[in-house]
């Protein structure tokens, strides 16, 4: 019993390998992406995921947040502007797409496939999604800091590439850069 519960959650069974299945929201947008390769069309179907949970950590993605989506799927998965449109409008916009158990899985499933290249950058494209309205909220960020635990990155990787948006942390606006009270808010 334990064991067909595991293999559904596509999890590894206690002495066995984990399952080779592709979570099936990863799936059904892989299969939208025609003229790619199919794995590599899980990969960015997984990458763009990974960034939706970026952009609806707060549960709302901007516009900003999914022109953003869309740009770095143009940019990074080499997508054209209309298949990063479609999907970026797959997974911000239908709040019922994926779960948390959904997420999960395809955050494990962009690990399994992308190159190290890939792996290196997906933080500071995550975070540039949290920054794109000028605010990372508190919730942006521990969320971002959940995907790169589940990606496997350190504490260290982490706050390095946080700190390249350090003026969009709300958790610091209105503190100078010693960290004590210093400029204003920016926000309008």
């Amino acid at each position: 019993m334990l064991r067909k519960i595991l293999d559904a959650l596509g999890v590894a069974s206690p002495g066995g390998e984990a399952a080779a299945t592709v979570p099936p929201a990863v799936q059904a947008i892989a299969g939208r992406l025609d003229g790619l390769d199919p794995e590599r069309a899980r990969l960015v179907a997984a990458l763009a995921m990974v960034l939706a949970r970026a952009a609806r950590a707060d549960m709302e993605a901007s516009e900003r947040e999914r022109a953003l989506i869309a740009t770095i799927l143009q940019q990074h998965a080499g997508l054209s502007a209309d298949q990063a449109d479609l999907v970026t409008e797959l997974v911000t916009h239908r709040k019922q797409l994926f779960g948390a158990s959904e997420a999960y899985l395809a955050t494990r499933e962009f690990k399994r496939l992308a190159t190290a290249v890939e792996l290196e950058c997906i933080l500071r494209c995550l975070f540039a999604v949290c920054a794109a309205d000028d605010s990372i909220a508190l919730v942006e960020e521990e969320e971002v800091r959940q995907v790169a635990s589940e990606l496997g990155f350190t504490h260290e990787q982490f706050v390095a590439a946080r700190s390249a948006f350090r003026e969009q942390r709300e958790v610091l606006r209105g503190l100078g850069r010693d960290g004590g009270p210093g400029r204003a808010s920016r926000r309008s």
